[in-house]
This record gives structure tokens, C-alpha cells and sequence, in this order.
């Protein structure tokens, strides 16, 4: 399978690791995020961006899994797990 473009817009497969969703600004940096059905977060979930980081480099500016818990961990390097939530909820309680 041919790598793929980061740019497109489209799912980034490259043999088992794959990114669910990927945001480029017009300057080229790019955001890349994994969706995971699951309320833990483990390092593995990371593959694919991590992936992603090594071919992009800098350009990668962060990358994030989203999950169905409930706590924001960083795991070095720009990455990032996040809850689901997060994408309709704020911070104020």
C-alpha cells in the first residue's frame, strides 16, 4: 500500500497503524487524532501518530487519541490523550 498523503485529508494507513482524522492549517502544520472505544488509553494507541511524527516531524504539531474516559494525559513528545467529551464540554464546572 502506498504511503499516504497527510495533506489529503483522508485516513493515513501504513501497515497497522492508521489515524482516524487529520487537521492541516494553510501553513501545513498538521494535528492528528485517533479515536478509541475504550476507557483506558495505552501506549500502543499512540502507533499511528506516532507514526505520523516521524514522517512529519515538526510539521506534526499534536497529536491526540480520544477516549471514552475521563482524564487528560500527556504521553510526551505532543501527545496527548483526551475524553471524548472534551469536544462538546468546557473546562468551568
Amino acid at each position: 500500500m502506498p504511503e499516504p498523503d497527510p495533506g489529503t485529508g483522508d485516513q493515513a494507513r501504513r501497515a497497522d497503524a492508521r489515524i482516524d482524522g487529520i487537521i492541516e492549517n494553510n501553513a501545513g502544520e498538521i494535528i492528528g487524532i485517533e479515536v478509541k472505544a475504550s476507557e483506558t488509553v495505552r501506549s500502543e494507541d499512540f502507533r499511528g501518530l506516532r507514526l505520523l511524527q516521524r514522517k512529519l516531524g515538526s510539521r506534526l504539531r499534536a497529536g491526540f487519541v480520544l477516549y471514552c474516559g475521563q482524564d487528560s494525559l500527556s504521553f510526551g513528545d505532543g501527545l496527548s490523550c483526551l475524553p471524548i467529551s472534551a469536544l462538546w464540554t468546557t473546562g468551568s464546572k
